[in-house]
């Protein structure tokens, strides 16, 4: 109150001018016109009564402020902030219809402005950012496990905690997985979009290796599923940057939501699976999502449903399946292996590298970006599944393999391997399927010498194995070099009256 004092002796005792008394009080002219105002409306005049102390004083000027409403009317902020969320709509056009509604007690459009945003720095950092309907989905995992007790062995693990959440409206997704790889990454975002309804412009994950091939501020670098599984649901999927947890603000405040409201509930039961987990976390999100929001009205369903719903893109007709992709090299017989099983993809890609792309139920090969051959995945080790279109004419191999030559190399060796080799042609059900398994003869007959490979393919003659590994078996262990019991050398009729010789595997001229 002591400026009071000195604006009250300055203006009556040494009657300065408002401007003097204001510069040197270090006040406003406004400020000191008020004092003046306040203590005439008081009754108060200089000199000021001794016994007048500052809190009798002050009470004495506030006492007689009389209530004045306000000139102007106050904007819904909220409403204001939840409206600019729509698309097309802007501040101008809200103030617009804000004047239009109130009339002369209308703010002008820049004290509109700085009064909105005054009352935006005070929310959370989440809610503060305004994000386009339909736009956004982010996601992320929460940093808290749920336990999970194994029944036979006793054994715990842990299932975490997806979370995904969409831009505008705060509408929030949670289940469980087992774990954070790319698989469970992936099918959170599907069993998210699946839950909202339909599709968002962009998905705005964390940058986990799951997803990222290569992680970067500006240029993150997806692997290969993740960039397949964005083109199936046209959308476009931008990780956030690494340590900028402000690019997916929205998501770090829903996990926290998700910590509270769901995990903290489950935090006393007892799961003895995933899926108990998922269904209990599933029962807790529509109480979560209908919650009234504190600073805005309505709750996340409400928003959902004015704001974002409208706006999302379709779902696509089949959800996205799993793939894994790897690098194959497809061999002389126009077979590809995967988990020791042998797939056919057409016989002019012989010895070119090709890309699998491997599901649950399915193999596809592509060569060039094109898919050149697809089967359904096989079991069978040692089997092959082969397509009739996927053989050269006549069943002739590529780059000059040919039944005859592998019979003619045999011949050279001796009379058991030229047995041997043939059974093996006439066993598989295409003669190609027999190269593979040729080449591995060559190789044992190159490292081993004719003699021991000619005797290891007659001890595997007797015993009725006409394989490549079981040549190989016999002379890793040295059994070739062991003589053969007389009852099984007789055993062993000559080889020249069983074997066909290479002149019948020449093609001849049909007439």
């Amino acid at each position: 109150m002591r400026k009071i004092r000195d604006v009250l002796r300055y203006r009556h005792s040494a009657r300065l001018s408002l401007e003097v008394t204001a510069r040197a009080l270090s006040l406003s002219k406004g400020v000191v016109a008020k004092y003046l105002k306040l203590a005439t409306a008081a009754g108060i005049s200089w000199p000021i009564p001794d016994d007048l102390d500052d809190r009798e004083l002050e009470r004495l000027l506030l006492r007689q402020a009389p209530y004045k409403e306000p000139t102007y009317a106050e904007p819904d902020h909220a409403h204001t902030h939840q409206e600019l969320k729509k698309k097309g709509v802007t501040l101008l056009l809200l103030w617009e219809e804000y004047q239009q509604a109130t009339g002369e007690r209308a703010y002008q459009y820049t004290a509109f402005s700085i009064h909105y945003r005054d009352w935006v720095a005070k929310l959370k950092l989440s809610m503060r950012q305004v994000h386009r309907a339909g736009e956004k989905l982010f996601a992320d995992y929460a940093g808290p496990t749920v336990p999970v007790i194994e029944a036979a062995t006793g054994e715990v693990t842990h299932a975490s905690i997806f979370v995904a959440v969409l831009g505008a409206s705060s509408y929030t997704f949670a289940c469980a997985t087992p774990a954070q790889t790319q698989t469970d990454w992936l099918t959170g975002l599907g069993r998210a979009m699946r839950f909202i309804g339909g599709v968002t412009t962009m998905i705005v994950p964390d940058n986990p290796r799951s997803l990222v091939k290569q992680a970067n501020p500006y240029e993150p670098e997806l692997n290969r599923a993740t960039a397949e599984f964005a083109q199936h649901y046209g959308t476009v999927i931008l990780p956030a940057r690494p340590r900028r947890p402000q690019d997916k603000a929205k998501v770090e405040a829903g996990v926290q939501v998700v910590e509270r409201w769901i995990l903290a509930r489950l935090r006393h039961h007892r799961f003895f699976s995933i899926a108990e987990v998922d269904a209990a976390v599933a029962r807790l999100l529509p109480d979560l999502n209908s919650r009234a929001f504190k600073k805005l009205p309505g709750s996340r369903k409400q928003a959902f449903d004015q704001l974002d719903q409208p706006h999302l893109r379709a779902l696509p007709a089949t959800p996205y399946v799993m793939a894994d992709w790897k690098r194959a090299r497809v061999n002389i017989d126009y077979h590809v292996e995967f988990e020791q099983h042998y797939y056919s993809v057409p016989y002019v890609l012989v010895r070119k590298e090709v890309e699998l792309r491997i599901t649950r139920a399915t193999l596809e090969m592509f060569a060039g970006g094109k898919r050149v051959a697809s089967h359904a995945r096989s079991a069978h080790k040692g089997h092959y599944s082969t397509r009739p279109e996927h053989m050269p004419a006549a069943h002739l191999a590529h780059s000059g393999w040919t039944p005859a030559k592998l019979l003619t190399w045999a011949t050279k060796i001796g009379p058991a391997t030229a047995t041997l080799v043939e059974r093996l042609l006439l066993e598989k059900q295409h003669p190609e399927q027999a190269y593979r398994a040729g080449l591995g003869l060559m190789r044992l007959a190159r490292e081993n010498g004719s003699p021991r490979m000619e005797a290891a393919c007659a001890r595997a003659t007797i015993l009725g194995s006409h394989r490549y590994a079981s040549v190989s078996s016999i002379l890793k262990k040295g059994l070739d070099q062991q003589p053969l019991p007389a009852k099984q050398a007789e055993l062993l009729l000559p080889p020249h009256a069983n074997v066909r010789g290479p002149q019948y595997y020449q093609p001849t001229e049909i007439d």
